[in-house]
């Protein structure tokens, strides 16, 4: 049975019409007539939000691992939370962002993949970019070993890292300690995020690092580190 969805949000350029899509979606541009446009334009993000339901304490207590998702919509509120919360930036400079990165050269990539393809964050404007087309969530599992409730969650948030960004000042210890502590700082503020917006995720590292890279169209200089499961828990 094909699971379908509706994601609420803003999407490019001036358009502020909610959009109808298969589940997990997370936008496309509209015309001034509410049909979808035949572009595919960088996607705004709304103004993160500052204030939860719960306090860290509460997002701490609650926070499990979860594999079992829900026929259940995200908003693209939500979305954008999620991905402000990974790699946002949280003060007057681009290097202020939401979780610490040695010497703030923050060596991070995210993309987030939904039934309409892959996206790449672009922090500096709080915006998606397109990447890739069409729902690759599937190949994202056999990527992973299989692991197939990946295609169960309304989107998967990637996470790579560009290591020359770090090794350059800091060498091996760059790339034997720092960009991994990078990617867990990231990480469990996605996870945090997700409870505090009353959803479930899962963090995998169990997967093949060139096929990764392959369903997200990215470059031979990232490196897949994290990839992130998000919806609404069953149950």
């Amino acid at each position: 049975m094909t699971r379908r969805t509706v994601l609420r949000g803003v999407a490019a350029m001036t358009s502020m019409a909610s959009v109808s899509a298969r589940r997990g979606r997370i936008a496309m541009a509209h015309d001034k007539s509410g049909s979808p446009s035949t572009d595919r334009c960088d996607i705004q993000l709304p103004k993160p939000s500052l204030k939860g339901k719960l306090t860290l304490e509460e997002a701490i207590a609650r926070r499990r691992s979860v594999r079992e998702f829900a026929d259940h919509p995200l908003s693209l509120e939500e979305v954008g939370q999620l991905l402000w919360a990974t790699e946002g930036i949280t003060g007057h400079a681009s290097y202020l962002r939401a979780h610490p990165s040695a010497g703030g050269l923050h060596p991070l990539e995210v993309y987030v993949l939904d039934a309409d393809g892959v996206f790449h964050y672009e922090p500096e404007k709080h915006r998606l970019r397109p990447v890739r087309e069409g729902d690759l969530r599937g190949d994202l599992a056999k990527a992973a070993h299989r692991q197939w409730f990946i295609t169960d969650a309304v989107c998967v948030i990637a996470i790579t890292a560009v290591y020359a960004r770090t090794t350059g000042k800091y060498g091996d210890r760059g790339r034997m300690r720092y960009v991994p502590m990078d990617a867990a700082h990231a990480a469990q503020n996605v996870l945090l995020q997700a409870v505090a917006l009353g959803l479930g995720a899962v963090p995998v590292g169990a997967f093949d690092d060139e096929a990764v890279r392959a369903v997200l169209g990215v470059s031979a200089n990232e490196v897949p580190l994290y990839l992130i499961p998000v919806g609404k828990g069953r149950g």
